[in-house]
């Protein structure tokens, strides 16, 4: 069916697929249209940055993997951590103009092309963040037991993809690294699962940590507490948890002593008097262990049965039969040129559970440039750029998949605005063509991925979702109960869609994207 054409200004930088002349877009306004990849914090910033701005009118269209916006927001953040997980009600109002579309369900490079995505839009924005975490590299990684923090973040935040995180028998975990991701797992590891009946996470993972044993937890830095990047918020909550009892290594507190370096940032000043507080402080009672290991990195994880000489490299959920029984740590140093080295000293810790949270790392998007050193899509300040440095015609990117995973959900911000006034001075400097002129029209990306067979889920769809969750929690005393399966998330877009006469098969998605029963 023909339709009528959005006029715009013509696009010399590449060639589109022959899929761009089989639907165009039904003309509305004169605005600019944009799209984002990635409806998280980063692609939520951007677009409220394009919305703050009257200098280009636009429209905006978020894409997502998932029916749900906000990414890292609503399944990174530690469900008790309600006061950072607010910032959604601020990002939710990037909505209210009636200029920002939400288009779930859809998965760049599978259910749409780059070059389709760019005959659609005037600027494309890609905000997808992180996906892939940082690996230890030693023998006996893949054992059953070692897994990433990311994991687990899933597995309590609810997310769809997550698997369960089988806590039989572990009485002694760890978590490798010092940032407040290490810091989060193991509060949530120590924490009495009754303090958290209140928050959004799903009742499984509840059933789950209720039923578990875990009595020491080991936070492992092969630099020393100065080094940890951590906030003081973070790890004051951590190391006030009733009935934990804080240690810190010998060799660290040894060096503790006396109050810290004034030279040292008041930030790390304030976190070493934290923990020498907190490991000086004698908790009666305690049923459960908090040991902070500095100056160590694990070498080798043990099983008690015959251990593997694997170390690792493919894909996160192939495992090897051996489970973890032992960490092996050495001690480190620094060496002259200021890098951490083994100093062969090495100690054995009894752990059933290892959580890396050493790093994330971008993953290449099809077809876009990728610098798979820095694990980022090169640009400058936002503007991507190929392997030559030639800036490629709007193209954008933002948050993690810019920078590298950096900063807190709050850092996004600001990374956003720099980004959106390259876009805006980009639209200015190209002004939007008029029918007459002749240019081509804008591909209808929605409207192809529905002759498709992949309908999107919607904005609605996503508030029939909250609405359901909201309704759970307040049946349990809690502000909502989240929905963590894919199936429970498609059957509420599917309620939606029927109330609403929209249409679209949602039944093939789940089968494709549910994780495997473990």
């Amino acid at each position: 069916m023909a339709a009528t054409a959005v006029p715009t200004e013509q696009p010399t930088e590449r060639p589109t697929q022959q899929a761009t002349t089989q639907t165009v877009a039904q003309p509305t306004t004169q605005r600019r249209r944009v799209a984002i990849i990635g409806a998280g914090p980063s692609g939520l910033f951007a677009a409220q940055a394009l919305m703050s701005q009257d200098r280009v009118p636009v429209h905006v269209e978020l894409f997502d993997r998932l029916p749900t916006p906000y990414g890292l927001l609503r399944y990174g953040v530690a469900p008790d951590h309600e006061n950072i997980k607010a910032v959604g009600d601020a990002l939710a109002r990037t909505f209210d103009s009636g200029e920002v579309t939400f288009w779930g369900l859809i998965e760049f490079g599978r259910d749409v092309t780059r070059d389709e995505v760019l005959a659609g839009y005037d600027a494309v924005i890609y905000a997808v963040g992180a996906d892939e975490d940082v690996r230890l590299g030693i023998p006996g990684e893949r054992m059953i037991g070692s897994r990433s923090a990311r994991e687990f973040v899933s597995w309590y935040g609810g997310h769809p993809d997550a698997r369960r995180q089988d806590l039989t028998g572990v009485t002694g975990a760890a978590a490798i690294g010092v940032g407040n991701v290490a810091v989060d797992v193991a509060r949530i590891l120590l924490k009495d699962p009754a303090a958290l009946e209140r928050t959004d996470m799903p009742p499984r993972v509840l059933v789950e940590l209720h039923s578990a044993d875990v009595r020491d937890v080991w936070v492992v830095g092969r630099r020393g507490p100065e080094h940890a990047s951590y906030t003081t918020k973070e790890l004051r909550e951590l190391v006030s948890l009733p009935g934990v009892q804080v240690s810190i290594d010998d060799y660290t507190l040894s060096t503790m002593t006396g109050d810290p370096d004034p030279k040292l940032p008041r930030r790390v000043r304030t976190n070493l008097e934290v923990l020498a507080s907190a490991a000086a402080r004698e908790v009666p009672d305690a049923d459960r262990r908090l040991h902070f290991e500095f100056w160590s990195r694990p070498i080798r994880l043990h099983s008690d049965d015959p251990e593997p000489d694997e170390v690792g490299d493919d894909v996160d959920h192939e495992r090897i039969p051996e489970k973890v029984s032992a960490m092996e740590l050495e001690r480190t140093r620094l060496d002259a040129d200021g890098r951490v080295v083994g100093t062969g000293e090495t100690a054995m810790v009894a752990v059933q559970l290892v959580l890396r949270a050493i790093g994330y790392r971008a993953t290449p998007l099809p077809d876009v440039p990728f610098d798979t050193t820095a694990a980022v899509v090169p640009n400058v300040e936002g503007r991507v750029v190929d392997e030559q440095g030639v800036v490629q015609p709007r193209e954008y990117c933002t948050g993690w998949v810019k920078r590298g995973p950096l900063g807190v959900i709050g850092s996004n911000k600001a990374d956003a605005a720099q980004t959106v006034a390259h876009v805006l001075a980009d639209l200015e400097a190209a002004p939007m063509a008029t029918a007459a002129t002749g240019a081509p029209v804008r591909l209808d990306v929605v409207q192809l991925l529905r002759e498709r067979g992949r309908a999107p889920s919607t904005y609605e769809d996503w508030q029939a979702i909250d609405s359901a969750e909201i309704e759970r929690g307040q049946d349990l005393g809690r502000v909502r109960t989240k929905l963590g399966s894919w199936q429970e998330l498609l059957a509420q877009v599917a309620g939606s869609r029927l109330a609403g006469a929209a249409g679209g098969a949602v039944g093939e998605v789940a089968a494709e994207r549910a994780p495997e029963p473990s």
